[in-house]
Formats: structure tokens, C-alpha cells, sequence
């Protein structure tokens, strides 16, 4: 797997070695020993996969405190943005964010890690999205940055207008005033 850097540290693009013929393809799309050596040692114990039709947005959601999450996030079909927000108090990154499209496709993963905020929308007609967590989900503990807060600057490739959100996700509050953040200086992986 090829292992890209982006401009916040310890979030990372992977893109496996596809093997392409006339039949189809293959690819390894996790190895425990490689990610752990080139990404960082995790854990996975729960895999996720949704569906959904163009312009729904997703996010930004996390897991508070002990139940935090990182995921791991790629698209089995069709294309989304995926964006991993920095909600760590004292972080030299704090509030800045990085998004990669995803794709059936280019089959790119995202490796979000914890103590980071994270959306998507779907570009594409369909999309089915499937991601690995590295804590399991409890609902007591989500906790979640509105996905149109303009400090965060992010464009989410999809017109304003056409953005299909659940209820719950019309309702979260922005950086500025969520009542929970992360602390940079804590590891969140004890």
C-alpha cells in the first residue's frame, strides 16, 4: 500500500496496489503488519457500511472521551467527499481540515484518527461507503460540528441547495461552540 501524508499530521490517504487484467481486479484492502508499520498500530473492531443517493451529507461526527474513534473510510461505488476536521484544543492544526475525493474507482482509503471530526457528501447518484472503527459505536457518546460552519472553510462539492441532512445532523453547533473538544496534549490511544 502506498501511504500519503497530508497536510495534518497523522491523517493519512492510502491507495492499495491494484492488480488489473481482463477479468477485473484485486486488491489487498487491509493488512493488520502494513498498516500498523506504515500508518500506526490500531485495533479495528467494528466495520460500518452505509448507502446513499447524491448530495446527502454526513457528519461531522465523533465519540467522545474513552469512546473515541479512528476510522479508516473508503467507497465500494460511486464518489463522495470525505473531510477529517482537527477538533483538538492546542493543536497547531486546530479547526483545519483535509478532504479527499473517494471513489469505487480510484479505491483510496482515508485514515482519520482520533480526536478528529468526520463527513462526507456523495457526489455521485449512488454511493456505498464502508469504514473500519477502532472503538465501538455508543450512541450516549456521539458527539458532532455543523457541517456548514463557516470557520472550517470547507467545500463540500455539492450546491448548498441540494444538501440532504438527517435531522439530528441540522442541529450540531460550530466549532466555536461545541461543548466538547479534544485535548491535543492527551493521548487518545491508551
Amino acid at each position: 500500500m502506498n501511504v500519503i501524508k497530508t497536510d495534518i499530521e497523522d491523517v493519512f490517504i492510502i491507495e492499495p496496489r491494484v492488480f488489473e487484467d481482463e477479468r477485473g481486479y484485486f486488491f489487498e484492502s487491509y493488512n493488520q503488519k502494513e498498516f500498523d508499520e506504515k500508518v500506526r498500530p490500531v485495533r479495528f473492531v467494528q466495520d460500518n457500511e452505509s448507502k446513499s443517493s447524491y448530495g446527502v451529507l454526513r457528519g461531522l461526527h465523533f465519540q467522545k472521551g474513552n469512546h473515541s474513534q479512528s476510522k479508516l473510510v473508503r467507497v465500494v461505488k460511486g464518489r463522495v467527499l470525505d473531510v477529517a476536521v482537527d477538533i483538538r484544543k492546542g493543536s497547531p492544526t486546530f479547526g483545519k481540515h483535509v478532504a479527499v475525493e473517494l471513489t469505487g474507482e480510484n479505491h483510496r482509503m482515508f485514515f482519520i484518527p482520533r480526536g478528529f471530526a468526520h463527513g462526507f457528501s456523495v457526489l455521485s447518484e449512488e454511493a456505498v461507503f464502508q469504514y473500519k472503527c477502532d472503538n465501538l459505536y455508543c450512541p450516549s457518546s456521539e458527539g458532532a460540528i455543523a457541517w456548514d460552519d463557516a470557520s472550517l472553510g470547507i467545500d463540500w462539492k455539492i450546491p448548498s441547495e441540494d444538501v440532504v441532512l438527517s435531522e439530528k445532523d441540522r442541529r450540531h453547533p460550530k466549532l466555536k461552540d461545541s461543548d466538547y473538544l479534544f485535548d491535543y496534549n492527551e493521548n487518545l490511544y491508551l
